[in-house]
């Protein structure tokens, strides 16, 4: 554990966050961090019960006094994506995160994501339940499990096991903002089945090697113009196609759906008498393409590594396919919203690329806040396949969280945070999948919000969480419990 992190302020909430830092919680991997907060509820004396899916939830009764408040669940997930720069060796499974106080004012970690999405809405929930001196009605503590990758948490969260009124999401990522809706997603996962041949003779070796992009969120990052490292490396390759000779043998890009894709690798294989032909070619096209991105990519690298000639390669018509079935899915922004200015309605995130036995297999996650839409980029993905006689697997929907600009927290919410630091906070929908469209199934009478510190750029190794926001963000929090309205 960092013990450096508990001498910020506040000292629990920090403390608590370096103690799951130092368990390993990818998505799917949370048996470890759950069995230790178990143990905490224990050592601590808190109620605490498991459901059938995972989550944990934890109880503290009203402060004497304050009984006839209405309840609040505090709800964070409890996993965390795993990213990892290219030259780390980290084991998400078996290794802690390592937390850095840098000097600017924020804290990050040692070359791997932080988990600050959402390790600090989880910490400032069971500093809550700890700290005696905070007023507040009863209090519900709901961690959900796997949320990054399907939401399972959410998904199985059954009716009748939380008895509050009011849910508070600590899982949004702009200190000073309160969030009342967010965008609805679903997966499609293309596939189809290539044929494998030897490689030509008198052929040479290359790996095409995309790096250096920044990534990020596929939500809320979506909109920042950044590349797609799958995209990128097909251009490449259709350009290469188109010109010359070339037989490709292997292609593996992006590694998670909600991660803009950083690195994607081809391994090719080359007609010798054409190699130099080949190298000048992915050299001008590399030069085009980090102009292009000049202003959002400046570490943009295209590297063509010579390697040992692959042994077999994909029919020429099945790589020509693959090439033209990537380069035709939609990514990025498709449309903006009309209620809300500077919000993405709708989107795609082409996320994944990779053969593997003779299969290709192309991930993809759409997200709208306007289910129609969806529907609509969702019947898009099936044209696609149709003309180009692939299947494809439309899996994992869940639904948006509609904004009501009514909501009785809102409004509580607003009065307390310009009382306390003379401003209006903005009120935002989120341009991500937030587990309250869920909640709000299961539990559809709750009044809803989310909030919580400024943090950048997450999912990515550059994810970092801002040190004075947390402070405020805590303070705010606090003080809301206290002026939760009786019942």
């Amino acid at each position: 554990m960092n013990t450096e992190l508990s001498k910020l302020y506040p000292h629990k909430m920090w403390e608590i966050f370096a103690n799951i830092c130092a368990i390993p919680h990818p998505s799917k991997h949370e048996e470890k961090i759950l069995a230790w907060l178990k143990d905490w509820a224990k050592e601590h004396q808190i109620e605490y019960t498991q459901d059938d899916t995972g989550n944990i939830i934890l109880r503290k009764p009203a402060t004497p006094g304050y009984e006839n408040r209405m309840s609040v669940v505090l709800q964070g997930h409890i996993d965390m994506v795993p990213q990892a720069n290219s030259d780390s060796n980290h084991n998400f499974v078996t290794d802690p995160i390592h937390p850095l106080i840098c000097e600017d004012g924020w804290v990050r970690a040692s070359g791997t994501t932080l988990g600050a999405d959402n390790g600090m809405g989880c910490a400032a929930a069971m500093a809550i339940l700890l700290d005696n001196t905070i007023e507040h009605g009863p209090i519900e503590v709901l961690v959900t499990v796997d949320e990054e990758t399907g939401m399972t948490g959410a998904f199985g969260l059954k009716p009748g096991l939380l008895k509050g009124d009011i849910l508070i999401n600590l899982d949004s990522e702009d200190e000073g903002e309160l969030y009342v809706g967010c965008a609805g997603g679903m997966d499609a996962t293309f596939e189809f089945d290539y044929n494998i041949k030897l490689t030509p003779a008198d052929t040479e070796g290359y790996e095409i090697a995309v790096t250096g992009l920044k990534g990020g969120h596929s939500g809320m990052d979506i909109v920042l113009g950044r590349a797609n490292a799958n995209k990128v490396l097909m251009r490449l390759l259709k350009n290469a196609l188109e010109n010359l000779e070339i037989h490709i043998a292997e292609i593996n890009g992006g590694s998670l759906r909600n991660a803009i894709p950083r690195e994607a690798f081809a391994t090719v294989a080359v007609q010798k008498n054409k190699t130099d032909e080949f190298e000048q070619l992915i050299k001008k096209l590399s030069t085009a393409i980090a102009k292009e991105f000049a202003g959002t990519e400046p570490d943009l690298k295209i590297a063509l590594i010579k390697i040992n000639t692959p042994k077999e390669v994909m029919g020429a018509d099945c790589q020509r396919k693959a090439v033209n079935l990537v380069l035709a899915i939609p990514n990025g922004v498709m449309r903006m919203s009309d209620s809300m200015s500077g919000l993405v309605e709708t989107s795609t995130n082409l996320a994944i690329v990779k053969t593997e036995k003779g299969t290709l297999s192309i991930a993809n996650l759409m997200r709208s806040s306007v289910e129609s839409a969806k529907e609509a980029v969702a019947n898009k993905m099936r044209a696609i396949a149709e003309l180009a006689e692939v299947r494809v697997d439309l899996t994992g929907g869940y639904p948006g969280w509609k904004p009501n600009l009514e909501s009785p927290i809102l409004k509580t919410m607003l009065k307390v945070y310009e009382k306390m630091y003379a401003k209006t906070p903005e009120i935002k929908a989120i341009h991500a999948g937030l587990e309250c469209g869920l909640f709000s199934i299961a539990y559809p009478h709750w009044d809803m919000i989310s909030c919580g510190p400024t943090i950048r750029n997450p999912h990515s190794p550059d994810e970092r969480v801002n040190i004075d926001s947390v402070g405020k963000f805590w303070d705010f929090l606090v003080e809301t419990l206290k002026n939760i309205p009786v019942k």
